[in-house]
């Protein structure tokens, strides 16, 4: 079997891609990207408005659908709208998340469920049926996960979030594992902080300004280009590509 090549423009054309979290943050700019290279994309948010800015940002190929991650029967009717809508899934990006911070000998077991509730079981139960659409399809598919350099690293009230995203990386390696015989690739992505809104609100002042210059290269990083991550790892360029973490966090991690 010859190699075919790929799009050298990483053009995604027709293929129809569910974005988790893609109301804002990194998975907006994902949303936006992939529809620039010509996908159609549905906006899977716990956020009301989640069709607004879909229709905000193309109006014929994105959809935006409220959905409660956590919940079983929310992600099952939301993905058969999205079935319904496009008839298939090709690409699931996995951006829903959430950080719930303090040190570890008093974080909440509130804080602690809740992390784990989106951060691992959510992202589970939502490619668990993506998954087995993608399988049934017999046309293979393309799962990226949002995991963290927290995942990498120990960073200082992180305890709940950085055990939800190293889980994230073996449950990454797991599904690729298991998966490649029905041609479906899985991977991460660690980014280090990233300035989303709520990123610059975070990092501000002199918190922010000590944790750049813990990175090598001296800044953090950008929802643009986080998505540039996935639609690589979305595009045929990627195929031989699967079980791995991608990280992008400046050389903090390899000191």
């Amino acid at each position: 079997m010859g190699f075919k090549g790929y799009d050298k423009n990483f053009n995604i054309t027709d293929r129809v891609a569910v974005v988790t979290g893609g109301a804002s943050g990194i998975g907006r700019a994902v949303v936006e990207l992939y529809i620039e290279k010509g996908a159609k994309v549905a906006i899977l948010d716990m956020n009301e408005k989640a069709n607004e800015v879909a229709m905000e940002i193309d109006s014929k190929r994105t959809v935006g659908i409220q959905c409660d991650v956590t919940d079983a029967g929310s992600i099952t009717q939301a993905i058969e709208m999205v079935q319904e809508k496009f008839g298939r899934v090709d690409i699931l990006v996995n951006c829903a998340g959430i950080a719930l911070l303090d040190d570890a000998e008093n974080i909440s077991d509130e804080y602690w469920k809740k992390t784990m509730a989106i951060n691992l079981d959510g992202l589970f139960k939502v490619t668990q049926q993506v998954g087995n659409i993608m399988i049934s399809s017999g046309e293979g598919g393309k799962i990226i996960n949002m995991a963290s350099q927290a995942a990498l690293i120990a960073l200082d009230n992180h305890v709940a979030y950085s055990t939800s995203k190293a889980g994230l990386l073996g449950m990454t390696k797991t599904l690729a594992y298991e998966w490649a015989q029905f041609g479906i690739t899985v991977n991460a992505i660690s980014p280090t902080v990233v300035l989303t809104e709520l990123g610059k609100k975070a990092w501000a002042g002199e918190k922010g300004e000590k944790a750049k210059r813990e990175i090598p290269l001296g800044r953090f990083g950008y929802p643009e280009e986080v998505a540039a991550i996935a639609l690589f790892l979305a595009s045929d360029a990627a195929n031989l590509i699967t079980g791995e973490n991608i990280v992008m966090d400046g050389g903090n991690t390899i000191k």
